[in-house]
């Protein structure tokens, strides 16, 4: 496995590895002394740590050591979300695919998902494991908002959107589940590394 270490100052270490969330996983099971935060992107992972404990050469040594896990055996957390499988977009995103609609509900709702990472909003997570039928582009002219609880698609990503927002996303359908909430603790649902499957309502 090849890892890439780019130090970030003084605080952190950016590590760049194939398997972002198998990495994270590892230093989970197993926490190196130091560490304080692991922020995880697509493609990297931010490793925060405290200076008076650590340096980044030492804290490089062990991290170069690290071999990722199975990061769906190692989270025991999963959620199921219902879906109402309404979009705007079903219909466009199966004529891409060369799929019936009924077809890209089967094979969205038959995926097992990770939360990979989280941004552009608060709870907004990107879910690895999407169908690689289902690779669609994203839409040509984003909508100016999208609402809350838009359940769509992307590239090789599928989110849940956690706020009403632009967004250039294919939307499948709709949830009612807050994956976002500031009165919950803690807020996010889908925090990196949760389990996530799709199940389809009426």
């Amino acid at each position: 496995m090849t890892v890439r270490l780019l130090p970030c100052g003084r605080h952190a270490v950016l590590v760049e590895v194939a398997d972002v969330l198998g990495y994270q996983a590892a230093l989970a099971q197993a926490p190196l002394l130091g560490v304080e935060e692991l922020v995880p992107a697509a493609r990297t992972l931010l490793v925060r740590f405290d200076p008076a404990v650590t340096s980044v050469d030492r804290l490089g040594d062990l991290l170069r050591r690290v071999s990722p896990v199975d990061s769906q055996v190692a989270s025991a957390a999963e959620v199921v979300i219902p879906v109402v499988y309404d979009g705007e977009d079903l219909a466009e995103v199966a004529s891409e695919a060369g799929l019936s609609a009924a077809e890209v509900v089967a094979r969205h709702t038959a995926g097992s998902y990770v939360s990979a990472f989280c941004g552009f909003a608060p709870g907004f997570a990107y879910l690895s494991g999407l169908d690689t039928r289902l690779h669609v582009s994203r839409r040509s002219s984003p909508r100016t908002r999208i609402p809350v609880g838009s359940v769509a698609i992307a590239g090789e990503y599928s989110a849940v959107y956690p706020s009403a927002s632009p967004g250039g996303w294919q939307l499948l359908g709709r949830t009612e589940i807050p994956v976002w909430d500031v009165e919950r603790d803690p807020p996010n649902l889908l925090p990196p590394g949760t389990r996530v499957r799709f199940r389809e309502v009426s």
